[in-house]
């Protein structure tokens, strides 16, 4: 069984979580903790495999939370579950080992898919054999598509994952021909991913008026 840890504040989150996790039958739901003190004293003293981790806690950020984990040398995997949206506390939280993010509100189906993908590379890694190429690759699947849920025609997985990898690393909101043109892409094949991106909530979009012509299109994670 893995076991799980949810560092969540708002009671009402806490459940839904945790019903989501009672669907799931490999994981364990073993505790909770509504403050970053909390959470920190249990994962001192108990072996979680894995903690669903707020960002918003009364007392302490989730970032400076994971970053106490990461210099107790607690060994534990996180799954960021969070309002927060901002690309600096995304970039942090990817930088301190977080293995997925999800936005709330998600739906269950990502809330699945991020298990299940969990799942798989901790049975691959706790039989301590050699990992292939293609076991790595899956453990660093970024899920923006679901799984078994395709894409429209003339859409491929990689080519998405590029330009949403790519948005991700931008400072500020950009347009389409900018982003393609730091990628090295058309720019009408990168307008068209962005407008799926934002039809399945993953990007934002703003609009920019003119004085005269068409408004320009600014997007961002």
């Amino acid at each position: 069984m893995i076991s799980v840890f949810i560092v969540e504040d708002d009671p009402m989150v806490l459940e839904v979580n945790k019903s989501f996790l009672e669907q799931l039958l490999l994981f364990q739901y073993i505790g909770n903790a509504d403050t970053g003190e909390k959470a920190l004293a249990y994962l001192s003293n108990h072996k979680a495999d894995l903690v669903l981790l707020d960002i918003y806690l009364p007392d302490m950020s989730g970032v400076d939370l994971l970053y106490e984990i990461r210099k107790a040398n607690i060994k534990t995997d996180v799954i960021a579950i969070t309002a927060a949206r901002d690309a600096k506390t995304v970039h942090e939280l990817f930088r301190l080992g977080t293995i997925d993010y999800l936005v709330k509100p998600f739906r269950i189906e990502r809330f699945r898919i991020a298990l299940e993908n969990y799942e798989r590379m901790w049975e691959k890694l706790r039989n301590g054999n050699a990992l292939s190429q293609a076991d790595i690759d899956d453990w660093g699947e970024q899920n923006y598509t679901l799984r078994g849920q395709s894409l429209p025609k003339g859409l491929s997985d990689s080519t998405l994952k590029q330009i949403f990898l790519g948005l991700s690393k931008q400072q500020h909101s950009v347009t389409s021909e900018d982003l393609a043109k730091s990628l090295g892409l058309a720019r009408v094949t990168v307008r068209r991913y962005l407008d799926y991106l934002e039809t399945e909530g993953k990007v934002k979009v703003e609009m920019a008026y003119g004085s005269v012509g068409r408004p320009t299109h600014y997007y961002s994670i």
